[in-house]
């Protein structure tokens, strides 16, 4: 096979036993313009096709690590507008707990009576109390539990009955305002009157 590099009339005229001046200057002109073919790296394949392979299997790679990036991406936005969902109804829980500590003082001013003004107010206030709970609010306004200082308020003490009575416990005797519960975080603690 003839060398790429060198002319093939040189090669004709070196077949033949013949060097021309011609030719030895061609065959050195030909040398220096056309640089000596570098030897391939190492590791590389001077087959096209694993070199092909070599470059999907690259390229395979870097779209798989691409997809898992988006992949996360995409979870964490959700993730990040069901927090600020969540945080948004919270904030409307919260300034709603005016509106139903008024509705409690209003049910307990009608208590006793039986017009039909105090029936709409009892079923508003209920309607609006249970559509709260349904979407996540508890209500904190038990007595007779224990008190707890992360969901009480002790606004008042009564001591008890007796000198030297009691076990160290505080018991919770009177609500005087509900606290109020979001999916298990406090918004509001109950004010309450603790025994004990």
């Amino acid at each position: 096979m003839a060398d790429p590099t060198v002319p093939e009339s040189a090669v004709d005229a070196a077949s033949a036993g013949a060097t021309t001046p011609e030719s030895e200057a061609q065959v050195s002109d030909q040398a220096r313009s056309e640089p000596a073919s570098e030897p391939a790296p190492e590791g590389a394949s001077e087959d096209p096709r694993e070199e092909a392979e070599r470059q999907r299997d690259e390229y395979l790679d870097a779209l798989q690590r691409l997809q898992a990036d988006f992949e996360n991406y995409r979870k964490r936005v959700a993730r990040v507008a069901e927090d600020a969902a969540a945080r948004a109804a919270g904030e409307l829980a919260a300034k709603l707990l005016p509106v139903l500590d008024a509705l409690d003082l209003a049910e307990a001013h009608f208590a006793s009576s039986t017009s039909d003004e105090a029936a709409a107010l009892t079923q508003s206030r209920a309607l609006l109390l249970d559509t709260l709970e349904k979407a996540g609010l508890e209500r904190v306004d038990t007595t007779g539990v224990a008190f707890d200082p992360t969901v009480h308020d002790a606004v008042a003490h009564v001591p008890l009955e007796g000198a030297g009575e009691g076990d160290g416990t505080h018991e919770v005797t009177e609500v005087l305002r509900a606290g109020y519960r979001w999916h298990g975080a406090v918004l509001r603690p109950a004010m309450v009157q603790v025994r004990g």
